[in-house]
């Protein structure tokens, strides 16, 4: 169980959205279209982590450079697929 760090869920909703600089709606909207996927509490609250604010301003940045919700679910796709292929080429090479 990961109890500190970028992957700690502590963020509630409102916090996450005040610091990606957008409104709790569109982080609702990101998760109904699978952009994210904040843990939840066991009562169903939505926890958002440091790395899901990074999403966030990644998607928000994305969006702000007129790309739709397609295409920034493209985007994020293909620079995950990048950093994989990155880390796979450099354990190929130690």
């Amino acid at each position: 169980m990961v109890t500190s760090g970028p992957q700690h869920a502590v963020y509630a909703i409102s916090v996450a959205a005040e610091l990606a600089g957008t409104a709790v709606q569109n982080l609702r909207v990101y998760e109904r279209v699978g952009l994210l996927t904040p843990s939840r509490t066991s009562g169903g609250t939505r926890r958002y982590s440091d790395d899901d604010v990074a999403r966030l301003r990644r998607i928000v940045a994305l969006l702000d450079d007129g790309l739709n919700l397609a295409g920034v679910a493209r985007v994020l796709d293909l620079e995950e697929e990048n950093a994989s292929l990155r880390a796979e080429a450099r354990r190929t090479v130690d």
